[in-house]
């Protein structure tokens, strides 16, 4: 029997969503309620009853979006760790990690660095989205492998932020 069942498939195991998003500003489609991200997020959940846990900056980016790439930017080059609000610190319960963000110049935001650097993902299974307006995966994946060394990554996707609301099937399917 494979690690994933008859079907090969990663649903009916016990599964987290990490991940970053952000409202307000946005390129491409405005002010938002909610970000891109976390649409997508709630999506796996509803397909899979994963866990969610929304990774926050205790100090939050600007809801300008211009303000908000010069914060980000900064972080990167500074290879910054921003504090966080709030940190998951046991992964152990799970088998299957979802690790979502947007594209912050070519990867995912620093706070998810901070973030995923705290855990242990020996034995873990990964699955990797982003949302973008023409990045695609970026570098998230080649990331993840670095961060997460001893998980198993497994196919991952990325998701156009101005289509969000339009890919919950491409999500179903892209789950199995």
């Amino acid at each position: 029997m494979s690690l994933f069942g008859n079907k090969g498939s990663v649903r009916g195991k016990k599964s987290l969503v990490i991940y970053f998003s952000r409202a307000d500003e946005n390129y491409a489609v405005g002010n938002i309620d909610k970000g891109n991200t976390e649409v997508i997020a709630e999506y796996i959940k509803e397909f899979t009853g994963a866990d969610l846990f929304k990774v926050e900056p205790l100090k939050p980016y600007s809801p300008n979006y211009k303000k908000c790439c010069d914060e980000a930017l900064e972080e990167k080059r500074q290879d910054a760790r921003p504090k966080l609000k709030n940190y998951l610190d046991d992964i152990s319960n799970y088998e299957v990690i979802y690790i979502g963000s947007p594209i912050y110049f070519g990867t995912m935001p620093m706070s998810m660095v901070t973030q995923l650097e705290k855990l242990d993902f020996t034995g873990k299974i990964i699955k990797v989205f982003t949302t973008h307006e023409g990045s695609g995966l970026g570098n998230v994946v080649s990331d993840v492998r670095k961060i997460c060394k001893e998980a198993t990554i497994l196919d991952s996707i990325a998701i156009q932020g101005s289509l969000v609301y339009e890919s919950k099937e491409k999500v179903n399917k892209w789950i199995d």
